[in-house]
């Protein structure tokens, strides 16, 4: 992430907008069992917030500038952060009763890479477990703070589909002006 960006996702605006807008829209409704995995929490400002909601919660990060500091600061806690991956998750198949991830597929390189996010998050959820998310939708403004950063925006449009080819079903989505939510399931 750029300077810009790091310093937005560890402020405390972000902060309120997360705890006080966009985690109650994406987990609306959502039952996130005992077992949650997040993916790609950077600073953790979703972990903080998630923590108390479950019994375990795993995170996967794969910047270490960022993994490290979390796993620190989680110590002694319900949280266990890993420094890997998502699109090649060193966890059991049918691991977690949930996985959540806010705001970060974007900054996933490529499309294929996406897509094999997409599938290993299907393959370490329990069969009947949700995966929703958020995403931000491409604009000029969104491609300006991502100067010098990842932008590989996800359409809102195609994702159904290519959760679909993940192995998901009762997919969702939901489309506002700036952002996207979405909620698929593994099969049983």
């Amino acid at each position: 992430m750029n300077r810009l960006h790091q310093w937005v996702c560890r402020s405390g605006g972000w902060q309120k907008f997360l705890e006080g807008q966009l985690l109650p829209w994406v987990l609306k409704d959502v039952e996130l069992g005992r077992d949650l995995l997040e993916i790609g929490p950077g600073p953790g400002l979703t972990t903080d917030l998630l923590r108390p909601r479950v019994e375990r919660l795993t995170t996967i990060e794969i910047d270490p500038g960022f993994a490290e500091p979390l796993k620190q600061r989680m110590d002694g806690t319900n949280v266990t952060v890993v420094q890997g991956d998502a699109a090649k998750m060193p966890f059991e198949t049918g691991s977690f009763s949930a996985l959540v991830c806010f705001t970060m597929l974007h900054h996933v390189p490529s499309p294929a890479l996406q897509d094999c996010l997409l599938q290993e998050a299907c393959r370490v959820l329990k069969p009947g477990g949700i995966f929703v998310g958020t995403d931000s939708i491409w604009s000029v403004p969104l491609w300006l703070f991502h100067l010098g950063d990842t932008l590989v925006a996800v359409n809102p449009r195609t994702l159904p589909a290519r959760l679909e080819a993940a192995g998901f079903a009762d997919v969702h989505i939901e489309a506002k002006k700036t952002r996207f939510r979405f909620s698929a399931r593994r099969p049983n």
